[in-house]
């Protein structure tokens, strides 16, 4: 892989993906929205800004003209509001058929997709958690065109919950942290369900791995779950959070209602990456994290 062409560069993993492969040596194109934080990206990277055209992703992708790209642009919202529903199907669904599109007509054309283990409510073979999981399915299916008619390879891989440095989301862990630093109570849920927490580092190194099964010119539709292989409740992983932090943290049990499709228990049936598994186990992770930011 010589050149890499990236969306979603400005995100949580997607930052963490183009550092890597920039320190790699790979020619990195970034495509950037005017809203996107492009100070998060490396130096190194050739930013392309888009508007929202189609034409628009078709002349990217013939400049970068990348060996593969990795399409982790979308849009989430755990529970969504009629507000939600146009940056929705915007995001999820249109921007990455317009991009798919454009790389079939630009070969090579080889994608490696970001979808979410929320596509298995009920650990089944496909029950969306919520909207947000319906169009990340929704575009999987749209994929399954490209690579029947028009030759494309693609990889995909569900994400489960992830953490590490360098996190804007004000997730889970963050939060957990937070509190433990500033001593503030936090406001959470009766604690009972478990969660999948994979670090990002070992997120990139399966974009990498992903990015290398592409690397034929065999048309190819694949998917793989990117989980821990280890689940927590959230009470163990406050206690866990305490036990690294040396801090209590001021949880306020049954403070929330749990969300009415709440994940109970993370889907267990995805097929794992061949050639990949998590490296960083989830106390060294939280430790490693709480002494970078808040030692």
């Amino acid at each position: 892989m010589k050149r890499a062409l990236i969306t979603g560069g400005s995100g949580f993993v997607g930052r963490h993906l183009a550092r890597r492969l920039t320190a790699s040596g790979v020619e990195l194109h970034a495509v950037v929205r005017a809203r996107s934080d492009t100070t998060a990206l490396p130096p190194e990277a050739r930013l392309h800004g888009y508007g929202g055209a189609p034409a628009e992703l078709a002349d990217i992708v013939d400049a970068a003209r990348p060996d593969v790209t990795f399409h982790l642009a979308s849009h989430f919202r755990a529970e969504h509001e009629p507000q939600d529903l146009e940056p929705l199907i915007a995001s999820n669904v249109a921007f990455g058929t317009y991009l798919a599109d454009a790389l079939c007509r630009h070969p090579p054309a080889r994608l490696v997709n970001c979808g979410t283990a929320w596509q298995h409510f009920g650990d089944r073979d496909y029950d969306p958690v919520c909207l947000y999981a319906a169009t990340k399915q929704a575009f999987e299916a749209v994929l399954e065109y490209y690579v029947a008619a028009r030759g494309l390879r693609v990889t995909t891989l569900k994400l489960f919950d992830s953490y590490g440095p360098d996190d804007p989301r004000g997730k889970l862990v963050g939060a957990l942290m937070q509190a433990a630093a500033s001593g503030r109570p936090l406001e959470l849920s009766p604690g009972e369900q478990r969660i999948d927490l994979v670090h990002v580092d070992d997120l990139v190194r399966a974009f990498e791995i992903a990015a290398g099964r592409l690397a034929d010119d065999e048309p190819r539709s694949e998917a793989f779950a990117l989980s821990s292989g280890r689940t927590v409740t959230l009470r163990e992983l406050v206690s866990l959070v305490e036990a690294v932090s040396g801090r209590p943290v001021g949880a306020n049990w049954g403070a929330r209602p749990y969300r009415a499709r709440e994940v109970m228990v993370p889907w267990s049936r995805g097929r794992p990456l061949p050639g990949w598994q998590p490296e960083i186990g989830l106390e060294d992770g939280l430790r490693t994290l709480w002494n970078a930011e808040h030692v």
